[in-house]
């Protein structure tokens, strides 16, 4: 079943934008690296690892652009789903092929905007070891090009109470890396819709995004210490 609710809102983004930032900046030190390789204007999506229970928190917080997040639909529950639907996040349901989400997050792309993806589909390790092809089918589909994202430091020395969350005033690292094209020999990635979207070459997308990936998160981890 889909969600007939509104598509996400470009001005609730860049309002989730402004809280973000109140929120990161004034609980934790984040540190941004790199944030001048995401494209200032046009469509793009940020491909971020994910260990941590702040990782899309942050992001909107540092990201130099507003983000529409692809976030799970069990997050949007109680007051927080009035909340995320306000600030442009996209809600989707992972156990199906959701295409309200899918249709919502192709049109963030479709007007410019971005969009941020965890492409390992859950919270784990954060190492990007294991990719879903959904990353792919989204870049492949709009022609936007992936920007990947490296969140580092988050999980130093849990708190004992909040173990998802870092001790307060913690250093957050967040290494933007260069942009790419998800298919070979597709420039960069903004022809929208030229792509080809067959099985193989999502696939073949799919292995290319994680070999970027995997060497961006190898120079963040070398570039911070972490």
């Amino acid at each position: 079943m889909t969600d007939s609710g509104s598509a996400p809102s470009a001005a609730g983004a860049a309002v989730g934008r402004r809280i973000g930032i109140g929120l990161m900046y004034g609980l934790w030190r984040p540190r941004v690296l790199g944030a001048w390789r995401v494209p200032s204007a046009g469509p793009v999506i940020l491909a971020v690892n994910h260990s941590h229970g702040i990782d899309g928190p942050m992001l909107m917080g540092t990201a130099p652009r507003p983000v529409h997040f692809l976030i799970k639909k069990e997050a949007f529950a109680g007051p927080l789903d009035p909340f995320l639907r306000g600030i442009g996040q996209v809600k989707v349901d992972r156990s199906t092929a959701d295409r309200k989400a899918i249709t919502d997050a192709l049109g963030v792309l479709g007007n410019g905007g971005v969009l941020g993806i965890f492409p390992e589909g859950t919270r784990g390790e954060g190492d990007f070891a294991s990719l879903r092809s959904g990353l792919a089918y989204f870049a492949v589909r709009s022609g936007a090009p992936v920007v990947p994202v490296a969140v580092l430091g988050s999980t130093d020395g849990r708190s004992r109470l909040t173990p998802a969350v870092p001790p307060l005033r913690a250093r957050v690292d967040v290494v933007f890396g260069d942009a790419f094209a998800a298919q070979e020999g597709a420039g960069d990635g903004r022809q929208a819709g030229t792509g080809r979207r067959t099985r193989r070459a999502l696939d073949e997308a799919t292995v290319r995004i994680q070999e970027r990936l995997t060497a961006h998160l190898d120079r963040a981890r070398r570039l911070t210490g972490r």
